[in-house]
């Protein structure tokens, strides 16, 4: 028999989703669904949980034994058991008393991202993208196609699908082990963080178009949507974000306008200037540089003005249309 309190907490997490669905105070509320067996599935334990050494005791469940990655500080306040792919996973909940963080670095740096080098930092450091999905794209596949093949929910298609979760969850694992590196090392070393703000579920959208008006570029936006989503944009943001708060940090956003086509040297903005993918010139001064670290440097100047005198400080910069030769 399941756990009570398992249960209990998923009728909690109901209404709390009921409510927040007819809360009009909610910005982002919907109506609830029901979770598909096999995604994403997990339970909670609220209460009744310790641990001593490598083993922790849950309720009916008994001593389980696990490993831990860090030592356990403070109370412990729950356990949400969780699956991904052919692995279980526990993620303990802790209550202890952290003072108010204090940054032990006064630099600030800008970061401009991209789908080749995922972080190009102001200071000359650069960091690339993993490319998780490209490098198991042909594998993720071929994987798809035996699923096809199979007698849906039989014993075999239960088993390929296992396969093809596992590799969804390396894919994910090597994205995320990059992101955790450069955001762990960016954070501890720059009390202000600069980046463009980016809508990437726009800039990641399809170019197909409908039935009366089809896209054009379709391939190509296909791939470069795809190279975007690999980089794991919008992951990176949220770890620099949470990072900086535990280290006593801050993250700035500024808009993204014109940064890659500006002369850092003599602020001249013009698309010519972009000479290509990595090399800038800028046509009024002759300056040369690389175009990612030519746009941090605008970022984190961006930035400082932002800092200094609030967003209209930049208004017309930013949104001025970039000149011509």
């Amino acid at each position: 028999m399941a756990p009570s309190q398992s249960l209990i907490q998923i009728i909690k997490q109901f209404d709390r989703a009921m409510r927040d669905c007819f809360d009009k105070n909610q910005p982002n509320k919907r109506m609830s669904r029901f979770k598909k067996k096999g995604v994403k599935d997990s339970f909670l334990f609220p209460q009744c949980i310790s641990v001593e050494g490598n083993c922790m005791k849950f309720p009916k469940l008994g001593w389980v034994k696990f490993r831990k990655s860090r030592d356990l500080e403070g109370k412990l306040k729950s356990a949400t058991v969780s699956r991904n792919g052919k692995h279980w996973f526990v993620s303990i909940l802790c209550e202890i008393d952290v003072p108010e963080p204090i940054h032990t670095s006064s630099s600030a740096v800008g970061i401009d991202r991209g789908v080749a080098i995922m972080a190009a930092c102001s200071d000359g450091q650069t960091y690339i993208v993993a490319k998780a999905f490209k490098k198991y794209e042909k594998k993720l596949a071929r994987a798809g196609r035996l699923l096809a093949r199979k007698v849906k929910f039989s014993n075999n298609w239960n088993k390929q699908k296992e396969k093809i979760q596992t590799i969804h969850a390396k894919i994910a694992n090597i994205r995320k082990d990059a992101l955790h590196k450069a955001s762990t090392d960016i954070s501890k070393n720059h009390a202000m963080i600069v980046m463009e703000k980016l809508g990437v579920s726009r800039i990641s959208k399809s170019a197909k178009g409908n039935s009366e008006k089809h896209g054009s570029n379709v391939k190509s936006k296909a791939g470069l949507n795809k190279s975007i989503l690999d980089a794991g944009w919008s992951m990176f943001a949220a770890m620099l974000e949470y990072k900086q708060r535990w280290h006593g940090g801050m993250v700035e956003y500024i808009p993204a306008a014109y940064t890659s086509q500006r002369c850092h040297k003599c602020q001249h903005t013009e698309k010519a200037n972009r000479v290509s993918q990595s090399k800038f010139k800028c046509q009024q001064c002759g300056h040369s540089a690389n175009t990612d670290q030519n746009a941090a440097l605008n970022i984190l100047a961006a930035g400082h003005a932002v800092l200094a005198c609030g967003v209209d400080a930049i208004a017309t910069t930013m949104k001025q249309e970039p000149l011509t030769a």
